[in-house]
């Protein structure tokens, strides 16, 4: 692996990141699990207050999910640069999130001087009740980067 290709902040310093400067994702608990360059894995842990009618988990729970994998996913490429913000995020819901914890898997796909484009998909994590690893939701988000970064 070449030096440049080592991810700019290790998973506690992203966590971090998105604990104090997130707090909509602070509140909804969201765990960096995994980050490495150009890519980055997230936790949505499931809470009862996450539900909308139908059962299902509500959807802009899952588009700050995808959004924070996102912005860490590019921040393991730049470093943690305050300035970097999402300028637009696509979001396709495939299909019924059932009651549980979602991992959000993002990897950015270019990065240029002024611009990031990642892309993201959710999946339900993991049960002994539930393995299905189909997706449930992708998105494709846009970060602006500050001059410099």
């Amino acid at each position: 692996m070449s030096h440049d290709r080592i991810a700019k902040l290790t998973t506690d310093e992203l966590q971090a990141l998105v604990s104090d400067g997130v707090p909509l994702a602070a509140y909804l608990d969201c765990r960096v699990e995994a980050l490495d360059y150009g890519t980055a894995r997230l936790r949505l842990p499931f809470k009862p207050e996450l539900l909308r009618p139908g059962g299902t988990i509500g959807g802009p729970a899952m588009m700050t999910l995808a959004d924070v994998a996102i912005w860490g996913a590019v921040l393991s490429m730049i470093g943690p640069v305050a300035l970097a913000v999402t300028t637009d995020l696509t979001f396709h819901f495939l299909r019924k999130p059932p009651p549980g914890d979602l991992l959000a898997h993002a990897r950015t796909l270019q990065l240029g001087r002024r611009l990031a484009i990642a892309d993201c998909t959710i999946t339900a994590a993991p049960t002994g009740d539930h393995d299905d690893p189909r997706p449930l939701a992708h998105a494709v988000g846009t970060y602006a980067l500050p001059e410099g970064a």
